[in-house]
């Protein structure tokens, strides 16, 4: 008699096309236990990181801010002036920022620029050619899996609206985000100021300490200490685990070491050598 019923249901579930809607059976509520005061739910959270634009922008800003003007001051600080450092230093900090600034600025208005052309050759496309358009809808579609006759319904709703239907090819066939309002201006804040906030940090003990060799020893244990809990922090937020986190604090403070020691032997070379 269950079995029965069971075909009966799959039987009132067939929709047009052949697709079949499982409808199950209502089944009896569990019988409450003393002290339930009614049915709880668990509601599911979503535990993706959100990793977009904003992040990648303060990521890179500050891992350059960290590196750049750090190596720059330790290779000045081989001149033994705090003075020759901190002028140099704050000149390729502001420098340095606006570059980074207007970089990410460009960037975005290009990303943009590139979406909205794609865009208008796609709404194009749809006016002149589409049952072309509409066989790469299938084809995208069943590349999940589902049969051609599953994803019918589907696509024959997505065609009545134009705009979704463009939106969908956007999406799904040239894979290409929708550029955020404003987002140009965002980003190029957000880059800049990390570059500097970055770039300010190392720089802090030569303010401080007039002697410049001291205050490089002083800017390596501030530096590689930011740059190792910054290195953890950047891998933990993507998700990965605590090892892992920590083989990228340890590789972020081997770039930033890499870095200094190559600027500081450089210019140390140079000041040895014979030219003026």
């Amino acid at each position: 008699m269950d079995a029965n019923r069971h075909g009966n249901d799959i039987e009132a579930g067939l929709g047009r096309g052949g697709v079949v809607v499982l409808v199950p059976s209502p089944t009896p509520a569990p019988a409450r236990s003393s002290g339930q005061t009614g049915m709880r739910t668990t509601k599911l959270k979503e535990r993706h990181k959100m990793n977009g634009g904003l992040l990648r922008d303060f990521i890179i800003g500050f891992a350059d801010g960290l590196t750049v003007p750090f190596a720059l001051t330790a290779g000045l600080s081989s001149l033994g002036s705090s003075k020759l450092v901190v002028t140099g230093g704050l000149a390729e900090l502001f420098s340095g920022a606006i570059s980074m600034g207007l970089g990410a600025y460009l960037a975005t208005i290009t990303d943009k620029q590139h979406y909205d052309t794609e865009r208008v050759r796609e709404k194009k496309e749809l006016q002149e050619c589409p049952d072309e358009e509409t066989e790469e809808i299938y084809q995208i579609l069943c590349a999940y899996g589902p049969e051609r006759d599953v994803v019918a319904p589907f696509v024959d709703g997505l065609k009545k609206d134009p705009e979704q239907w463009i939106q969908f090819m956007m999406d799904f066939e040239l894979k290409l985000q929708r550029p955020v309002r404003g987002g140009a201006y965002i980003s190029s804040a957000t880059m800049g100021i990390a570059y500097f906030v970055g770039g300010l940090l190392p720089m802090i003990p030569y303010f401080a300490i007039r002697h410049a060799t001291t205050a490089l020893f002083v800017s390596i244990g501030i530096t590689a200490l930011i740059l190792m809990v910054f290195g953890y922090l950047k891998c933990a937020y993507a998700g990965c685990r605590p090892t892992q986190s920590v083989i990228g604090a340890v590789q972020t403070l081997c770039v930033g070491a890499v870095a200094a020691g190559a600027s500081y032997g450089i210019v140390r070379a140079v000041n040895s050598s014979d030219i003026t």
